[in-house]
């Protein structure tokens, strides 16, 4: 294809390429939070005790809502929260376990699998859905169903899906309610979308790392908190700008992938995001800025971003929102229309 590059990413500029409007989606992630609060909360869960935890059972972007909420408790969580991304369930699923069970669309057949699975073993069932077949089953077989605002592409509803985890966890007694965080990471958003939104300055945080990334292949690397978060990172790279873009972790990294940098120039222009934070262990921000300077010969450039607020939601969320923004810059400057996700599309019509 051919790459028009857009040098200035103000909101005309945008909205010529952005065609479906995801950048919308995005900037409202505030009040998504708060629709989500709103809704967990209106359906009207009575609390139980799941003994064995809680385990998420989800795919793509429904799935990492759960490792989300999991990265947002951290120490506060009193039991077992796991993502499966699956047919099925992790073999030490025992009936005493809680599965939310997480489709945005509601058809997701590893989804559906693993919702059975869980009624087979006789486990306690959460629905998190916007509609299908899930959110049919589950009425029928009278399993508590959490719902989802509709109309959105999947992926810009992680707020919806992280909150329902983080009720759900309450809910079940693997962790403490985190309503009043939610609202204050919700209002901190807010500022932090004038910030780096279109119409914030053309040297915003977002829009200057999206020039530094484009026409790179970004590897974005977390610790700790930050792990999931590279994660989505990568993800909404791949969808959004329709480029390769991978993630990984420190310390790991550097017992392994540190050593195939020696050669990255050879082979093409790699960048490295690494996302920090307040509470990343001292020893691991000591190897993420020597593992930076050991890599900048070979990458086409490098970068340390930080998360941004005081809880723990509103740190996480906050790079969230930063790699959404700026995932949609890269698509911008490459003039690609980030809603389609053609291969995933073709994928699903060969398996059908």
């Amino acid at each position: 294809m051919t790459e028009t590059t857009y040098e200035t990413l103000d909101r005309p500029s945008i909205e010529e390429v952005d065609v479906s409007d995801l950048m919308t989606d995005v900037l409202a992630i505030p009040e998504h939070l708060r629709d989500a609060q709103w809704k967990a909360e209106s359906a009207d869960l009575r609390a139980w005790d799941s003994e064995g935890g809680l385990v998420v059972a989800g795919m793509g972007d429904s799935a990492i809502g759960g490792a989300l909420a999991r990265a947002v408790l951290g120490d506060q969580a009193s039991r077992p929260i796991f993502s499966s991304r699956a047919y099925g369930l992790p073999a030490w699923t025992t009936p005493d376990t809680t599965v939310l069970c997480a489709s945005y669309s509601g058809d997701t057949e590893e989804t559906l699998a693993a919702y059975e699975a869980a009624g087979a073993l006789g486990a306690k069932r959460v629905v998190v859905t916007s509609g299908g077949a899930l959110a049919e089953q589950a009425r029928a077989d009278g399993v508590p169903v959490l719902p989802v605002a509709g109309g959105y592409q999947h992926r810009a509803a992680i707020a919806y899906t992280t909150v329902a985890t983080l009720h759900v966890a309450a809910m079940c007694g693997a962790a403490p309610r985190m309503a009043s965080e939610i609202d204050v990471a919700a209002e901190h958003l807010e500022e932090l979308v004038s910030e780096w939104g279109p119409d914030g300055a053309q040297d915003s945080e977002a829009k200057a790392l999206a020039r530094s990334l484009h026409g790179s292949v970004p590897v974005v690397v977390g610790a700790g908190m930050t792990t999931p978060i590279a994660y989505r990172w990568k993800t909404q790279i791949n969808q959004n700008t329709e480029i390769p873009a991978f993630s990984h972790e420190l310390p790991e990294l550097d017992h392994n992938e540190l050593v195939g940098w020696t050669s990255a120039a050879a082979y093409g222009r790699f960048a490295a995001v690494f996302l920090d934070d307040a509470d990343t262990h001292p020893r691991v921000k000591e190897r993420l800025a020597v593992t930076r300077e050991l890599i900048a010969g070979q990458a086409a450039s490098t970068h340390i971003v930080t998360s941004r607020g005081q809880m723990p939601i509103e740190r996480l969320f906050s790079l969230v929102l930063l790699g959404d923004l700026t995932s949609l810059y890269m698509a911008v400057l490459r003039g690609v229309d980030p809603s389609p996700t053609t291969l995933a599309t073709e994928l699903q019509d060969r398996l059908d």
